[in-house]
């Protein structure tokens, strides 16, 4: 990993001057960011939490430290202003010290863009990353944020095309470039450009084998193009380089768990879960982790797998969550523990506070909450109950909507996937043949899925009139 921190100096010789004095906020600066971009705790350093410490006391009046330390906890998708006072007052903190010192117009924009998203205005606060790196292509923080915020967003063309626009004014030879690779290659993935995306990350890996990222790009790309025997093979050959990767080893072990799924070896996914994925959760309690334990969980239980006890611990780290509705996707997600866990009550009180959001709430996520969130728990909740005719009345409209929410391709699967086996066990018989039809049309984008062919030989087998 890298450890050459840069200075005050080196950051003025890249166009990117920092409003601090302190050679060692600035270090540590670069030091907290490039383990946020590569998605790892240096334990040289103390880990990420550390740094961001030593950062903000080093230097705390520093703006651009605390629009790192703000960002980094907006990003992680498990604070919110609205519902916590400490955070409210460190971004309110934050703009009074970005309005008493000079800071150049780079770092305001910065300052800007984290106040925008923090009161939900998510998708101005990525017009203010992209008026940042018009000027500034360098600027590894801005591209990381808008990167970030488009993925939550489902906004794929922009995840591709930001550090697109940005790539030819790096060398090889900057720190942090073989990262840029790893992110323009999930932009390409998502947007369907796989040999793309492939060459992209397998260059970024050459550079640097533990760029997590471009691994996590390639699970993806071998995912949808139904390369799971490859995707095993993959994930366990260069299992000590991506796991030095914590921050997200537990998304790849996911993936590795989705690859068994798909082969019908149930066994393999629940041995990755409990050995790897429900550890990382319970360890680090973060939103990524939470949806993949609740993802995975609801796949296999969707296959016919009695999960026996397993949703229990991932509600009770969930369950001081239920109210936050910070994403749409993450409150899908919460739903499917809540109901997993059969707390028929806590539902409850999730669904009253959703409808309490969409009454008085305001945003960018308050409209998706309203437009696609809200039904999608409902939808769960219906097929929980066994309405499956609900379910599907409430998912149909939705399918090609539910984009809007953000998350990967591969993550919104489980929204497929949930109204294919909805439309199977509906007593409607227009259902059934959905079902039918909704198979083939996975057939055809996905050629190599055993899954999809189990689907369809159940549906043939279901006599429709």
């Amino acid at each position: 990993m890298f450890c050459n921190w840069r200075d005050c100096q080196e950051y003025r010789s890249l166009g990117l001057p920092l409003s601090t004095t302190s050679n060692e906020a600035c270090k540590l600066y670069d030091a907290t960011l490039t383990q946020y971009v590569g998605w790892y705790d240096d334990d040289s350093m103390g880990g990420l939490e550390n740094c961001v410490a030593q950062m903000l006391s080093a230097d705390p009046q520093f703006v651009m430290g605390h629009v790192l330390k703000n960002g980094l906890d907006l990003m992680g998708t498990g604070r919110s202003v609205a519902l916590d006072t400490d955070f409210k007052r460190d971004i309110d903190a934050m703009v009074t010290l970005s309005d008493s010192g000079p800071i150049n117009q780079r770092e305001q924009l910065h300052v800007q863009a984290i106040k925008l998203w923090a009161d939900g205005q998510m998708r101005s606060a990525c017009d203010k990353w992209e008026t940042i790196l018009v000027d500034n292509p360098l600027d590894m923080l801005a591209i990381k944020f808008a990167h970030d915020a488009y993925f939550y967003l489902g906004l794929h063309p922009q995840l591709r095309d930001s550090p697109a626009r940005c790539l030819p004014n790096w060398k090889p030879s900057m720190p942090l470039y073989s990262d840029l690779l790893g992110i323009y290659s999930f932009g390409l993935e998502e947007t369907n450009l796989y040999s793309q995306a492939e060459k992209v990350a397998r260059q970024s890996l050459e550079m640097k084998k533990q760029s997590a990222w471009s691994t996590h790009t390639l699970c993806h790309v071998m995912e949808m193009e139904g390369r799971q025997n490859e995707g095993i093979g993959f994930l366990s050959r260069t299992l000590n380089d991506w796991t030095k990767c914590g921050m997200l080893a537990c998304h790849n072990f996911w993936h590795w768990a989705l690859y068994h799924i798909e082969k019908n070896e149930h066994q393999g996914a629940l041995d990755i879960f409990d050995t790897e994925i429900a550890v990382s959760l319970k360890k680090s309690g973060a939103m990524l982790d939470v949806v993949d334990v609740c993802s995975l969980l609801y796949r296999l239980e969707l296959e016919g797998i009695d999960v026996g006890s397993r949703w229990n611990d991932t509600f009770e780290i969930i369950r001081p969550h239920v109210e936050d509705h910070i994403l749409a996707f993450n409150d899908v997600h919460i739903m499917m523990a809540c109901l997993g866990s059969n707390s028929k009550e806590i539902v409850q009180k999730m669904m009253d506070s959703l409808r309490g959001f969409i009454r008085d709430g305001s945003g960018d996520n308050h409209d998706l909450t309203r437009d696609i969130g809200m039904p999608m728990c409902e939808a769960f909740l219906a097929y929980d109950e066994g309405d499956y005719g609900k379910a599907v009345e409430l998912l149909l409209p939705l399918r090609y909507d539910v984009i809007k929410i953000g998350g990967s391709h591969a993550q919104r699967d489980i929204f497929n996937l949930l109204l294919i086996h909805a439309a199977l066990k509906s007593d409607i018989a227009e259902h059934k043949k959905l079902a039918r039809h909704l198979l083939m049309e996975r057939k055809a984008l996905k050629e190599n899925s055993p899954m999809t062919d189990r689907l369809i030989a159940k549906a043939m087998a279901t006599h429709v009139d």
